[in-house]
C-alpha cells in the first residue's frame, strides 16, 4: 500500500467518530418538536483528496451539516439506528486495517524478522 493509505485511514476514522456523534445526536433529539438531523457526508471527499496526495488529505476538513427534513417532518430512529451499526461496523474495518499497516511498517523497520 502507499505511504498515503494510512493517513487516508486516520482520517476516514475521524470522520467516523465526527458521524457516530451526529447519529447518537439524532437518536437523542429525534422527539424534539422541529428537530433537524444532522449528518457527516465524506467519502466522496476523501476520495478526491486521497487522489491528490497526502498533504491533500491532512488538509481535509470534515464537517457535520443539517440533513434535509426527513419525510414527514420526523427523524426515522430506525434509519439513525441502521447508521450507528454501518459507522461501528466501518470503524472496526478501518481499525483492523491500520492495526495490518502498522505490523507491515514493523516488520521492514525491524529487517523482515
Amino acid at each position: 500500500m502507499s505511504a498515503t493509505t494510512p493517513i487516508v485511514i486516520i482520517k476516514a476514522l475521524d470522520a467516523l467518530s465526527l458521524r457516530a456523534a451526529a447519529t447518537a445526536q439524532n437518536i437523542v433529539a429525534a422527539n424534539s418538536p422541529h428537530y433537524r438531523p444532522v449528518e457527516v457526508k465524506f467519502e466522496d471527499s476523501l476520495r478526491a483528496a486521497a487522489a491528490k496526495g497526502s498533504d491533500a488529505v491532512r488538509d481535509l476538513t470534515i464537517t457535520t451539516t443539517r440533513a434535509p427534513i426527513p419525510p414527514g417532518g420526523d427523524p426515522r430512529v430506525d434509519l439513525e439506528l441502521a447508521t450507528a451499526s454501518d459507522t461501528a461496523g466501518r470503524y472496526g474495518a478501518l481499525i483492523e486495517l491500520l492495526g495490518r499497516e502498522m505490523s507491515i511498517a514493523r516488520t521492514v523497520v525491524r529487517g523482515g524478522q
